[in-house]
């Protein structure tokens, strides 16, 4: 907090000189953002997007990417911001970007791109979004933003829960940008495309796929491509033309796509939950690693974090979060669990030491307040298992504790530990590469043995079919199967 206020405070001091010249565009324009001002807000906030989100474990994969992103990030109009790419740990359809070079792809997109023209067409997006100083533009505005919302709703996790995402530190790197910036960093990463050899039609490709992903694939963690990069009605057109443009004044005929070279890098590639990570199955959440299962109520969302669990019930104000906490040596549970929520300003009214599925517990009921809820209701369950505490805690308005007493107390008592065969039981699902036969539709190969886990509709989606159009004999597809 000190390091965002002095941020703000030194950038109001900056107001009558702040017009500098915007290096992708030549034009003077306001910014408060000095470059090693942008390097230095993007370290930082490099820490955060790798703790919260992870890094995916495959530095093959990784070191193809920022193989292509340096190539256009070192022709780009900032050639020495010290770039930087990563393929981070989630399931979500995204790609952003932080001041300074920082940028960002999640393997939930990688699989729904075709050729390496395409993912050079979300990377340079991305760098064009930097290179412009969008990205500093925007986080400028919603660090100050952000300051309104006290210690407690930024360093509280039950706060930073209730509140959103918008309302966490992690909140302020989905920089969401306007019309004339995405047209902007759509034609700038058009050019940097074709400029080193890529075929600048992978960008029209890249946004036609996304437009046609469904929204619900991504209502878990990170918001999805078009939630952060809002589409408008003529960008698809005005993409059109700059890439018209591009292939008039270029060489066709030397454009790469790679699209071979591209899914032999994501052969294998993790689609969806990462079982490290935990699963979501259905309204159970399963963590073969830490060998756990619990069940949230039926239609809550669930947002499985790094840190930790948040699920929310539609349409109100009640969260369930799980997390974990080492058990201090010689404490009862009881005693962990009246420190722990006396510490964040909670007060026991009743509770006690009882059985969840054979284990020890501690469940007991709390009042408090946090900011944007007022007063609260907490109902909650402290479950040791070796040395460490399972905290699972069900928030609401004080209005609603009585409303949401059961489906609460059933999702806490529904906590047990994994056998060794469950836990080895969930595994991954992955992309894996096929070669269309004769009679194969969408529908057949989305039903065929192993295959049956994405709907055919997603399927055609996923290798840049309208999901009219169906696959011909020799067509090499992604599929996902489960291994």
């Amino acid at each position: 907090m000190r390091r965002l206020l002095a941020f703000v405070l030194a950038g109001s001091t900056a107001l009558a000189a702040g017009c500098a010249t915007n290096p992708a565009t030549g034009q003077r324009q306001f910014n408060l953002m000095s470059e090693a001002q942008e390097i230095q807000i993007g370290q930082q906030s490099d820490q955060e997007v790798r703790r919260e989100m992870g890094v995916y474990n495959d530095p093959a994969l990784q070191e193809y990417v920022e193989s292509v992103g340096m190539r256009m990030a070192q022709s780009s109009q900032r050639p020495n911001l010290p770039w930087h790419f990563t393929v981070v740990d989630s399931p979500a359809v995204n790609a952003f970007a932080l001041p300074g070079g920082y940028i960002y792809i999640t393997r939930g997109i990688l699989a729904y791109l075709n050729d390496e023209s395409q993912m050079a067409g979300v990377l340079g997006h991305e760098i064009g979004h930097v290179t412009a100083r969008h990205a500093a533009q925007q986080y400028s505005k919603q660090t100050a933003a952000q300051l309104g919302l006290g210690l407690g709703a930024i360093f509280s996790p039950y706060a930073r829960a209730a509140g959103g995402a918008a309302q966490s530190g992690l909140g302020l790197l989905f920089l969401k940008y306007g019309r004339d910036d995405e047209l902007q960093a759509d034609r700038l990463g058009a050019e940097y495309t074709a400029k080193n050899g890529w075929d600048p039609e992978g960008v029209q490709n890249m946004l036609r796929t996304l437009a046609r992903i469904d929204e619900q694939s991504d209502r878990r963690g990170t918001p999805n491509y078009l939630a952060t990069h809002p589409a408008s009605a003529d960008r698809v057109q005005r993409i059109d033309e700059t890439v018209a443009s591009l292939r008039t004044t270029g060489n066709p005929e030397s454009f790469k796509t790679n699209r071979a070279e591209y899914l032999k890098r994501i052969d294998g590639l993790v689609f969806g939950d990462n079982p490290h990570d935990g699963v979501v199955r259905g309204n159970e959440f399963l963590h073969p690693d830490l060998r756990f299962a619990i069940k949230f109520p039926t239609g809550w969302s669930i947002d499985n974090g790094k840190t930790q669990i948040v699920a929310k019930a539609p349409g109100a104000d009640a969260y369930l979060l799980l997390g974990v906490l080492q058990r201090p040596v010689g404490r009862t549970i009881q005693d962990v669990a009246l420190n722990d929520m006396s510490r964040v300003g909670f007060q026991a009214s009743q509770g006690g030491e009882t059985d969840i599925n054979g284990l020890r517990a501690f469940v007991g009921t709390f009042d408090g307040s946090l900011q944007g809820l007022g007063r609260v209701g907490a109902r909650v369950a402290y479950v040791p298992l070796d040395r460490t505490v399972f905290r699972i805690v069900g928030l609401t308005p004080a209005n609603l504790f009585d409303q949401m007493q059961t489906p609460i107390a059933e999702s806490l008592r529904s906590f047990r530990q994994l056998s060794r065969a469950e836990a080895e039981n969930v595994r991954p699902n992955r992309i894996d590469l096929y070669t269309v036969r004769r009679g194969d539709t969408w529908q057949s190969i989305a039903e065929g043995p192993g295959h049956g886990l994405v709907p055919a509709a997603r399927l055609a989606v996923m290798n840049s079919f309208d999901v009219t159009e169906q696959p011909q004999p020799g067509d090499r597809i992604k599929i996902v199967v489960t291994t």
